[in-house]
């Protein structure tokens, strides 16, 4: 886009958007979007109004995208895992896009639209709308800080993958010396982390749902757990 006759280049907001998904999350910054389209970062504020909004503009438009699958012959918890798995195979595809989740959702149109159709999805099942918000919020929080610490390990394996595999072997080998861990550690099943990050949702899930079924009032639950963990 370039400068001609001494003009200001213009730039639009959906000029914006495109140049920030061509970067990705992970790359994304005012000053990384107006290099890429040959403009001031300037030009970027007349239809931005920050890093912030950069980010919303750009996460949103991603999350737009996003189409959650609603099987009606799946209990309560295949739903949940279907809803958390979903999630966590979309932000896999779009590095970064699980650190913006993670420190606010939802913060647009797109994450809105999926808070909604989780929330009616929790309805057909027999909650009521508010205790639908919190059950889905807690399990899209999961889910979220879970994938931030795969796409967490995978840029460390990425920047230095040597480096790791020698981190890990010397905790393999703090394990086989200790008189107490040695041996029920070497007979603990090795498990891929897709694997193991679907049995923690489930885990996870279950409790939830057990804490938090349809009908029971949202208050109630949190007294109940909240009694669970007093004095401590």
């Amino acid at each position: 886009m370039p400068n001609i006759g001494g003009r200001p280049a213009m730039v639009a907001v959906d000029d914006i958007v495109r140049a920030g998904r061509e970067l990705g999350m992970r790359g994304l910054s005012v000053k990384a979007v107006a290099v890429r389209l040959g403009v001031t970062a300037t030009a970027l504020y007349r239809h931005v109004e920050s890093r912030w909004g950069l980010e919303r503009l750009v996460g949103e438009s991603i999350l737009a995208e996003l189409r959650l699958r609603d099987d009606p012959r799946h209990d309560l918890e295949r739903h949940l895992l279907s809803f958390a798995l979903q999630m966590r195979a979309f932000m896999l595809e779009h590095p970064g896009l699980a650190g913006y989740l993670q420190l606010l959702f939802p913060r647009g149109d797109g994450g809105q639209r999926l808070l909604n159709t989780e929330v009616d999805a929790l309805v057909r099942r027999g909650y009521e709308p508010g205790a639908a918000i919190v059950l889905s919020g807690a399990v899209a929080s999961m889910t979220i800080a879970m994938t931030a610490s795969e796409e967490n390990s995978a840029a460390a394996e990425e920047a230095d993958g040597d480096g790791l595999d020698r981190e890990r072997e010397a905790v393999r080998d703090r394990l086989s010396r200790d008189d107490r861990l040695a041996e029920p550690s070497a007979a603990l099943p090795q498990v891929p982390r897709p694997e193991y990050v679907r049995l923690l949702l489930t885990a996870s899930i279950r409790g939830l749902a057990g804490s938090c079924p349809p009908g029971r009032p949202v208050a109630e639950m949190v007294a109940d757990l909240a009694a669970t963990g007093e004095g401590l």
